[in-house]
C-alpha cells in the first residue's frame, strides 16, 4: 500500500514575520509526516497591515522565513509547502507565494495565487498581483502533488488540470475568513473537487480571530476524513495514494470527459486545446 503521512499546521500567524517565526519553532515539534503543509499568510497575517506595509515587509524566497522552513526541511528529512510574499513589480502589491521545500532545503516549486479574493467586500487585490501559471506537479515520492491557495478552491477548472497532469493530491494553503456557515462552505467545495477528480485535496486553514481553522482532508470519494476543528495545533495523518486509482476505475470521470464538446465552447472555436501530461489518457 503507498501510504503518504501528511502533516498539517493549523495556527494564526502575526502581524510580523520575527514573531510569527518564534510561534512557529514552538509549534512544530516531532515531525514524522513525508510532507507538512501551513496556511496561507503563513509568513505575516497581510490583513493586519496596510498594503505599503506588507510590501515592505515581503521577502520573497530568499528571505529568513523560507530559510527557517528549508532548515527544518532537512532537520526532518521532509517536505514543506509554505506560503510567503514576493515583491512584484507593481508596489506596493505583493505575489501570494506558495513554495514547495525538498527534504534536501532546496526549493522543488513555486505557485503564485491565481485567483485573488475580491469577495464579501475584500478585495485582496489591493495588496496583491495575480499569477499567471498553474502549479506545477511535484513528485514527492509516495505521490505527485499540486497546490491551489485558498480562494483559487472555488474554481474547478484549476483542479480538473491538476488531475490531468497527473496530481495524485492537491494541497490547500488557505486563511479562509470566518462568517456564517464558512466553515461548511469550505468543506463542500474541498469535498467536491476531491470527488469530482478522484483526487485528495488537503487544506491547511489559519486560525485566530479573523480565520475559521477546521483544517481538513478529504479523499477522491469525497469524504472529509479529517477535521482539525479549533485551535492551533500540528497534526500527521496517513492517506492511501492507491485509493485514487481504485476510485477512477469504478468512477471514470476523466476517462468520460467530453473534451470535443467543452473546448470549443470553453477555449473558442479556433482555440487550441489544452495539453496535458501522461494523466490526459484520463
Amino acid at each position: 500500500m503507498r501510504r503518504l503521512r501528511v502533516g498539517i499546521l493549523q495556527f494564526s500567524s502575526l502581524p510580523s514575520k520575527n514573531e510569527t517565526l518564534s510561534k512557529l519553532s514552538k509549534l512544530i515539534k516531532n515531525v514524522t509526516a513525508d510532507v507538512v503543509v501551513l496556511p496561507e499568510y503563513a509568513a505575516y497575517n497581510i490583513v493586519r497591515l496596510r498594503p505599503e506595509e506588507a510590501y515592505a515587509a515581503a521577502d520573497g524566497l530568499e528571505g529568513d522565513f523560507i530559510k527557517f522552513f528549508s532548515n527544518l526541511a532537512r532537520e526532518y528529512s521532509t517536505y514543506f509547502v509554505v506560503t510567503t510574499f514576493e515583491k512584484s513589480p507593481t508596489p506596493p502589491k505583493v505575489y501570494n507565494t506558495a513554495v514547495v521545500i525538498k527534504p534536501d532545503g532546496e526549493v522543488a516549486s513555486t505557485y503564485r495565487k491565481t485567483h485573488l479574493f475580491d469577495a464579501y467586500g475584500y478585495r485582496e487585490s489591493d495588496y496583491m498581483m495575480r499569477g499567471e501559471n498553474v502549479s506545477p506537479v511535484v513528485d514527492v515520492g509516495k505521490a505527485k502533488i499540486a497546490v491551489a491557495i485558498c480562494f483559487d478552491i472555488r474554481f474547478p477548472e484549476l483542479f480538473r488540470i491538476y488531475a490531468l497532469n497527473g496530481a495524485e493530491v492537491v494541497v490547500v494553503p488557505s486563511a479562509w475568513f470566518a462568517g456564517p456557515l464558512k466553515e461548511e462552505t469550505l468543506s463542500f467545495l474541498a469535498r467536491a473537487r476531491a470527488h469530482e477528480n478522484t483526487i485528495y485535496v488537503v487544506v491547511a486553514v489559519q486560525y485566530g480571530n479573523e480565520y475559521t481553522g477546521r483544517s481538513l482532508i478529504a479523499d477522491p470519494w469525497g469524504t472529509q476524513i479529517l477535521d482539525l476543528g479549533i485551535g492551533e495545533k500540528y497534526h500527521e495523518t496517513d492517506i492511501n495514494i492507491e485509493l485514487v486509482y481504485e476510485v477512477r476505475k469504478k468512477l471514470p470521470v476523466l476517462q468520460l470527459r467530453r473534451t470535443d464538446l467543452y473546448c470549443p465552447e470553453l477555449c473558442g472555436k479556433n482555440s487550441p486545446k489544452p495539453e496535458y501530461g501522461e494523466a490526459g489518457k484520463y
